[in-house]
């Protein structure tokens, strides 16, 4: 439950900043895409010790939900792999002052990030909370 409020608050402040960017107000937008990179270094520390001391859950879903639920786990993982690297370089160039190569890697880093994000929401909620009159044939 920690981990999906992590998720889900990462994705509330990249939407807040994308909309405070484009508003104008940058030092709104500078707060919470901090925000959002510090709730998701939090998220990534959180998930990784839940599973080195729990393991991991198997999906037992079936039906639909399996063609749903593994497409998105992995894409998922997949962008979750990339987008580490792309945040840390989209917010270096930020700090920097390199504003229009941070914009340029922005366009791309923002809507993979908030993908991340609501996809780890998502992978979560049918892997722990997919009732089970959803989950058969």
């Amino acid at each position: 439950t920690v981990n999906v409020v992590l998720n889900a608050t990462s994705a509330t402040l990249l939407v807040s900043g994308y909309v405070f960017i484009r508003r104008g107000a940058r030092g709104a937008h500078r707060l919470a895409m901090q925000g959002a990179f510090v709730v998701s270094a939090l998220f990534l520390v959180s998930y990784v010790a839940y599973h080195a001391t729990s393991g991991s859950r198997p999906f037992t879903g079936v039906g639909w939900t399996r063609w749903v639920y593994f497409p998105v786990l992995v894409s998922h993982i997949i962008l979750a792999t990339a987008i580490v690297p792309l945040v840390l370089v989209t917010l270096r160039r930020a700090r920097r002052g390199d504003l229009v190569r941070h914009r340029a890697l922005a366009r791309w880093t923002l809507p993979l990030w908030f993908y991340v994000s609501v996809t780890g929401v998502l992978v979560y909620s049918m892997l722990y909370h997919l009732p089970a009159s959803m989950s058969g044939p």
